[in-house]
């Protein structure tokens, strides 16, 4: 069964690009146990890997995706794959991740819509999960990524590197499975969701939620899909990964080419995010944007761990801190924060950069410096 619309979920059958496919289970037993009860029955986790694995297999480095990323972060666009790596100046022969060194692997997100199991995958009764899919947490999805590892017969990461959505996986899989990471660098998140950060993850919520389309979840056999409340969701969450000063610069009161906005026309700024909107629906699924953002909100090292500081004193890897001086999504007292309550104190790594939130993406030679260091022996 395919999603309506311009692919916003790859399905079996579609052009695979590089991915590869695993279908993982845990050393439970079949199936994924969720962190809240709920137990996924079959998991499928899409990934992309580069580089050779040595002999001992212990150069393996886990390259962990924000938001909305997936699998592909590195190479370039092609059949699969509409646009090029998301970290193509971070890894590759030389770069910082060098895969001339390491074997990167980079998996697609448990609840995400590239390849791994989420709410556009079927269900045991092949139908889509819809509505049905179970509420995920940053905990679950290390699940998945360990029992990923497990397959691989990586017991043992000598990095375990991402930013946003994808540091808060690092620092699980720091706290939670501290024997199996060497080395770790995250960027850009704190030690748990803030008000600020819900907030925000709230109306987009409600622009997927109250679109007529979204047929409370189930829309996948509709002939229809929430395309204007993910648009809107994803124009609101731009703004909050950007900056006001970017926007004055780049775009200032300049009205949208003739429009008018004194006559119902648009500024230029608004053009932006509706461009950014609608090119999300190319690549991306309601329901994922929806499930992921809510394991981002439900983000808490330190729960049921006895607290923050009790939980990261179980990390035992180096880890590498970075924040971006003008992130207003992810301040960069979230990242001193958390620096300053992991075990060795570790220097906290100011990005500076005009683009707010999304420097981990674009600032490629201060990321580049930081993951160099942290991986370094």
């Amino acid at each position: 069964m395919r999603i309506p619309g311009p692919g916003r979920a790859w399905q079996p059958g579609d052009e695979p690009g590089q991915r590869r496919f695993a279908a993982v289970a845990t050393l439970d037993g079949p199936g994924l146990a969720m962190e809240l009860g709920e137990v996924l029955p079959e998991v499928t986790v899409a990934y992309e890997t580069w580089g050779t694995l040595d002999d001992d297999r212990s150069n393996a480095v886990l390259v962990l995706h924000a938001l909305t990323g997936d699998s592909h972060a590195a190479g370039p666009a092609g059949p699969g794959h509409p646009s090029p790596g998301w970290w193509n100046r971070i890894i590759g022969p030389g770069l910082a991740i060098d895969t001339d060194r390491y074997f990167v692997v980079s998996p697609n997100v448990l609840g995400g819509c590239q390849g791994t199991t989420g709410p556009s995958s079927l269900a045991p009764d092949g139908k889509p999960w819809g509505s049905r899919f179970p509420r995920l947490t940053i905990r679950d999805q290390v699940s998945a990524e360990v029992a990923l590892a497990n397959q691989l017969g990586i017991d043992r990461w000598a990095g375990v590197v991402g930013g946003s959505m994808g540091g808060m996986r690092v620092l699980e899989w720091c706290v939670g499975h501290p024997d199996r990471v060497a080395r770790a660098a995250m960027f850009a998140m704190g030690v748990a969701a803030t008000a600020d950060q819900i907030a925000f993850c709230g109306v987009q919520r409600r622009a997927i939620c109250g679109d007529p389309a979204f047929a409370d979840g189930d829309y996948y056999d509709t002939g229809a899909s929430p395309d204007e409340g993910l648009a809107l969701a994803r124009s609101i969450g731009q703004i909050s990964y950007r900056t006001g000063e970017e926007f004055a610069d780049r775009f200032g009161r300049s009205p949208q080419g003739d429009e008018d906005p004194l006559r119902g026309g648009r500024f230029a700024v608004e053009s932006y995010l509706e461009y950014q909107g609608s090119k999300l629906l190319t690549r991306f699924d309601a329901n994922s944007y929806l499930v992921l953002s809510e394991a981002m909100n439900g983000h808490d090292v330190g729960r049921d761990r006895g607290g923050v500081e009790a939980a990261l004193s179980r990390v035992t890897a180096q880890v590498a801190v970075a924040g971006i001086d003008t992130d207003r999504l992810y301040p960069l007292a979230l990242q001193r924060e958390l620096a300053g309550l992991l075990p060795g104190r570790p220097q906290c790594t100011v990005i500076r950069s005009e683009f707010g939130h999304d420097g981990f993406l674009l600032e490629d030679e201060q990321v580049a410096k930081v993951i160099r260091t942290a991986l370094a022996p």
